[in-house]
């Protein structure tokens, strides 16, 4: 568990300005409790907050010297794969630390040296015989990294407030990033703040003192599948189980967050199997719930409790099991939600998954270092509800955007409660449609498929791209937030590009969302959860969670100092205050819930982070 920032000035001597690259490092603490690691030179200043949940303890940057000066000092933060075999490509020692790796390659490689790594990372070098900063992230991007340039040099960080603990760098949104904010957009390298952007993933970007320039190492590519069912089926199973084998590691035993969904309880039986293999080890896996008093209600959203498939499998398996019970006092506590805002550094519309989540890798916490989700697999093998929507299907937008007009919202993913003339000039629609449109022209496609397989290959390269970047960067800056790893072994890019490439027809053979996945693990779970139908993350139906949210609308409106008072649909509001029913449950309260959690998120935001509005 770690974070990394720093910064680089082509004009001042950065030897002297320790203080400050201390508060950049000191904003990263919860990633890496344990240990602070800072090293300068004349040009360049890295910071780094870590430990190892493998237990090799924390590392900081690696710096090599030759003849009595600087060559090149590196950065890891993330989880790198293979490790042993890629020293050994290297000549080095097994237990040779990630940031050498990583500058080991890059000496032998050069800017290819990423497409030698493999894992869940984001790397920064300093090349002292170029003058060059050196930016990476991992081919789906599970790690985040920022950059804010200067006219000078540049800052970078895991997190924003890591840049924006330096005085040279200002908060401040306009118009273009309340629209990547409301339109929920995930657009690839966009920052959301004004001047911040994040390195792309698959990419390398270079800054020296004649500017910038970008690498691509990796994307998806269009290849005909010519593997049959069964092939098929063994194929993602193989590549699968291997995943979860290398996410898993070789130190301590992570958590496993279980819902009892087919995704999740993949990874628990596979990395069960994988601990079995190499001699033992329990998994201890975690679920979140709600109390006796938010007692589930079927909709058309949530179709099955979570707890009797979680029970089944734990007992399937016999794992060690924890079981977090929430209710509505603790995902509505203001505390609770400045941690959440705090920990993402942008408002959200997910409400209370955030702060049920955050919740959860807290209570986690407590007993791993680490955890394995079962996330992107509805990305990765259609499970989406949108997918399985013929209307949503062809609508020309984004996916999730269609989701939300099918659920009565009417502009992007949370703007719904924004001031008519904010709307206007924003035009949060066509902001989705650009992007849409942007998407349909980079999709990696084949000739002759058959225009269902063409269809459901664009929508998952919208999965696989824009809302990955929205949904790992979730997962991670929650867990990260606690001091917990989060790793995701859906999120492989041997496996994801495999499946990319699997013809509709196969991928949904039964007429099942995730046809391919069930069959490939239904040996190792009970039937029941096999069999069981989609039913998402868990999220209270507790009238009184509505309740609580109109009570913040009440006060933001009769707040005269409000930051977002001048930026709310007053009308709108009221009208939502005096009947918040629409709050309560279902496909409609999802997307109602977004509307007023995106309005209380960017108030908090303004205010607690001193974010200037220009437009």
């Amino acid at each position: 568990m770690s974070g990394i920032t720093g910064w680089i000035d082509h004009m001042r001597d950065l030897e002297c300005e320790r203080a400050t690259l201390l508060a950049m490092t000191g904003t990263l603490a919860p990633r890496g409790p344990e240990a602070e690691r800072v090293w300068l030179s004349g040009r360049a200043a890295f910071g780094m907050r870590g430990s190892n949940p493998d237990g090799r303890g924390p590392q900081g940057p690696w710096t090599l010297h030759e003849a009595g000066r600087t060559v090149l000092t590196a950065l890891v933060t993330g989880s790198l794969y293979d490790t042993v075999q890629l020293a050994a490509e290297l000549g080095l020692p097994a237990d040779v630390t990630q940031s050498e790796l990583a500058g080991r390659a890059y000496l032998r490689w050069g800017e290819r040296f990423t497409e030698h790594l493999d894992g869940a990372f984001a790397t920064a070098l300093w090349d002292e015989r170029t003058r060059e900063l050196v930016l990476a992230r991992d081919r789906l991007g599970n790690q985040p990294l920022y950059y804010y340039p200067l006219p000078t040099g540049v800052l970078f960080g895991s997190e924003r407030k890591a840049i924006l603990a330096h005085p040279a760098a200002e908060a401040v949104i306009d118009a273009d990033g309340l629209r990547e904010l409301f339109g929920y957009a995930g657009t690839a390298g966009h920052g959301i703040l004004k001047g911040f952007w994040q390195v792309r993933p698959g990419h390398v970007v270079r800054f020296g003192a004649d500017g910038e320039r970008s690498y691509r190492y990796w994307q998806l590519t269009a290849e005909e599948h010519t593997d049959d069912r069964d092939t098929t089926i063994a194929r993602v199973r193989e590549l699968l189980g291997d995943s979860v084998r290398r996410t898993l590691g070789t130190g301590d035993v992570p958590g496993i967050m279980l819902s009892g969904g087919i995704d999740s309880s993949a990874v628990t039986a596979l990395a069960h199997k994988a601990l079995a293999e190499r001699g033992g080890g329990t998994v201890h896996t975690f679920t979140v719930s709600y109390g006796e008093a938010d007692e589930f209600k079927k909709d058309e959203i949530w179709g099955s409790p979570d707890a009797p498939f979680v029970q089944s499998v734990v007992k399937h398996l016999g794992a060690e099991h924890t079981d977090l019970v929430l209710d509505t006092a603790d995902i509505v506590d203001p505390a609770i939600r400045a941690a959440v805002l705090r920990a993402k550094d942008v408002p959200s519309p997910l409400g209370n998954m955030n702060t049920s989540l955050y919740l959860l890798c807290r209570a986690v916490r407590e007993h791993v270092g680490s955890v394995l989700l079962g996330e992107i697999a509805d990305a990765v093998f259609g499970g989406f509800a949108w997918v399985h929507n013929e209307k949503l299907v062809q609508a020309p937008t984004l996916p999730w955007v269609a989701m939300g007009h099918f659920g009565g919202g009417k502009h992007g993913l949370g703007g719904d409660l924004l001031a008519p003339d904010l709307l206007t000039e924003l035009d949060l629609n066509g902001y989705a449609g650009d992007a849409y449109a942007d998407g349909m022209a980079q999709v990696p496609r084949l000739d002759g498929e058959s225009s269902r397989t063409m269809r459901m290959r664009e929508i998952t390269y919208f999965h696989l791209t824009r809302w990955l970047e929205t949904l790992l960067s979730h997962d991670e800056s929650l867990g990260s937030a606690n001091g917990l790893q989060t790793r995701m072994p859906f999120c492989d890019w041997r496996l994801v590009n495999y499946a990319y490439n699997v013809p509709w027809e196969l991928k949904n053979f039964d007429g099942r969302e995730k046809s391919l996945l069930r069959a490939a693990v239904a040996d190792l779970l009970p039937d029941d959860v096999v069999n069981r139908a989609k039913s998402p993350y868990p999220v209270t139906q507790d009238p009184a969670y509505g309740h609580a949210l109109t009570s913040g609308l009440s006060a933001l409106l009769a707040d005269p100092a409000a930051p977002a008072r001048e930026l709310a649909d007053a009308t709108g509001v009221r009208a939502l205050i005096d009947d918040p029913s629409v709050l309560d449950s279902g496909m409609r309260a999802w997307v109602a819930r977004a509307n007023v959690e995106m309005l209380l998120g960017l108030n908090s935001w303004l205010r607690t982070y001193g974010v200037r509005v220009e437009l």
